[in-house]
């Protein structure tokens, strides 16, 4: 008898925010497949720094103050992926390197709103990249 495998994806940060601050949207879906355990998200630390510093910015303190929890709850239920290899220089946006990096080493796909800065690494790495509509299409077929 076969085993069903739980997709694995890290979530980019747009769609982490997105997620949490919109709901019924692609992202705000994701979020709530997250909490439920429909998928497996992987987090590196650097990721996992980025999504505190952008959410903790972006937000009024008190708004912050309310998800705060959400985001730790979140993080709690990621699967935290080590970094043993860098295959940078892989995107245009230095920033998304570390998406990446912890992709690549979870064996995972990405999904983010910004398809574009990770064109290079989907063409010369394979990384399968999502975006929040296609991730959810994939959620729903299995």
């Amino acid at each position: 008898m076969a085993t069903q495998q739980t997709l694995q994806a890290v979530i980019d940060t747009n769609v982490l925010f997105a997620g949490i601050t919109t709901q019924g949207s692609a992202p705000g879906f994701i979020i709530e497949a997250w909490r439920a355990g429909l998928f497996t998200a992987c987090v590196a630390t650097a990721l996992a720094y980025e999504y505190l510093e952008v959410c903790s910015g972006k937000l009024s303190a008190v708004r912050w103050q309310q998800l705060q929890p959400v985001v730790g709850a979140l993080l709690t239920q990621a699967r935290f992926v080590p970094i043993y290899f860098s295959w940078r220089p892989m995107s245009p946006d230095p920033g998304d390197e570390h998406v990446i990096d912890c992709a690549m080493n979870a064996r995972a796909s990405v999904v983010t709103a910004n398809t574009r800065d990770f064109r290079l690494a989907a063409q010369t790495l394979g990384l399968v990249v999502l975006t929040p509509v296609e991730f959810v299409t994939r959620l729903a077929s299995v």
